[in-house]
């Protein structure tokens, strides 16, 4: 039989072990339950696993029939602390937890890859390791992985890796592209510091919340008279507080903001004038701003060779229409950018839209109405298959 159709005669496995892990969703780097289950699942495979030391993290290496190259095959496995209102049957059962990104879908992908590789490992060029990562949603869980040393976990260092999204509101099929594919992102928090006083005089007080709003503004209007619209940044705040009664001036204000940038250059230019912008401002005010501007993860950068190999593995396993060129990056972040950073490989999305449903209307990624549809997973776990199978027979260290 094919990858995809053993994949889909494991569907009911794969469905089985996706929704026993939305139930129990856990948040960051220790994910005890989840772990049980992922080394449960791979339980009697010809596996060589090792636990991390700093999370819960899984890494399992299949040997081959041959020996000298590897390649790396990736999964998070964290959940989101997002209160659950989708009505499933098989919603979390943790208060205030939910698999609202997808992350038990690509678990239970990976977890069928494996099971599809040992099948087929006296036919594989090479070693496959597994990467089972806790922490993505903004814990550094492959950061901790990569510093354990799961790029190296075969002997080998590998010379390509994969991993793939689930998307809510993209229709069914695979989707990449060359280059940027998912954002960079930083955060920037800014204190405002003035002088409180009563509401009624604020010519007696320094008021940093209009100082703030000022800020706010004119860092937006920054974003869009600064920089390139086709090298984009994107400036969202999200967090303001200031104050504890209207009467009241109060002695600070405070915002955050995430920022996503999508080449180094954008990056860098935009933490200088924005940490300048908001200076400026105060010292107009005569207040005081701290402004701290933390970089967290870099942009996912596909390599050129790989996406080839993956869009044409994509066609040739599913069909022409199983793959479409992503026209524009995403501007969410994502960790698996940290191995990109140290080998070449790619990053797809999944389109995982429920039969019959509206993307114009469908919940996001994140939402807790967010609803992913089983059907994808073991088209996901072939595709995990054949680019690790595929990328083994070929020749040399780039396809």
């Amino acid at each position: 039989m094919s990858v995809v159709a053993d994949a889909r005669a494991m569907a009911e496995d794969l469905i089985r072990l996706r929704r026993d892990l939305h139930r129990e969703p856990e948040v960051g780097l220790h994910l005890p339950r989840t772990q049980e289950r992922v080394l449960a699942a791979l339980d009697g495979l010809p596996l060589e696993i090792t636990t991390g030391r700093s999370s819960t993290a899984v890494t399992a290496v299949l040997r081959g029939a041959d020996s000298g190259r590897a390649v790396l095959l990736r999964a998070d496995m964290d959940g989101l602390p997002v209160q659950e209102a989708t009505g499933l049957d098989y919603a979390s059962r943790a208060e205030g937890t939910m698999h609202a990104c997808g992350h038990d879908l690509h678990t239970a992908m990976l977890a069928g890859a494996a099971r599809l590789l040992s099948d087929r490992r006296d036919r594989l060029g090479g070693d496959v390791v597994f990467m089972f990562q806790p922490g993505e949603e903004g814990w550094e869980g492959a950061r901790a992985m990569i510093d354990e040393g799961v790029l190296d976990a075969a002997g080998p260092r590998v010379e390509a890796a994969y991993g793939l999204h689930v998307f809510s509101t993209f229709e069914p099929g695979f989707t990449s592209r060359p280059g940027p594919m998912m954002a960079a992102s930083a955060s920037f928090a800014v204190t405002v510091r003035g002088r409180g006083g009563h509401g009624s005089a604020p010519h007696l007080a320094r008021d940093p919340v209009p100082v703030a709003a000022e800020m706010i503004t004119a860092l937006q209007t920054m974003v869009t008279r600064r920089f390139d619209v086709f090298d984009p940044v994107v400036l969202t705040v999200g967090v303001v507080r200031a104050g504890s009664r209207s009467n009241i001036i109060p002695e600070t204000a405070r915002f955050e903001a995430t920022v996503r940038t999508f080449s180094r250059d954008a990056g860098q230019r935009v933490r200088d004038a924005a940490v300048r912008l908001v200076r400026g401002i105060a010292q107009a005010h005569d207040v005081e701003a701290d402004a701290e501007y933390l970089e967290a993860r870099p942009a996912t950068v596909n390599d050129d060779g790989e996406t080839a190999f993956a869009r044409d593995v994509v066609r040739e396993t599913f069909g022409d229409d199983g793959y479409a060129t992503m026209p524009n990056p995403i501007a969410g972040a994502e960790d698996f950018s940290r191995v990109l950073a140290e080998v070449p490989g790619c990053f797809l999305a999944l389109g995982a839209l429920p039969a019959g449903a509206d993307p114009r209307r469908a919940a996001f990624n994140h939402s807790p109405h967010a609803v992913f549809d089983d059907s994808v997973l073991a088209d996901g776990a072939a595709l995990f298959t054949e680019l690790a199978r595929r990328r083994l027979a070929s020749e040399g260290d780039r396809p």
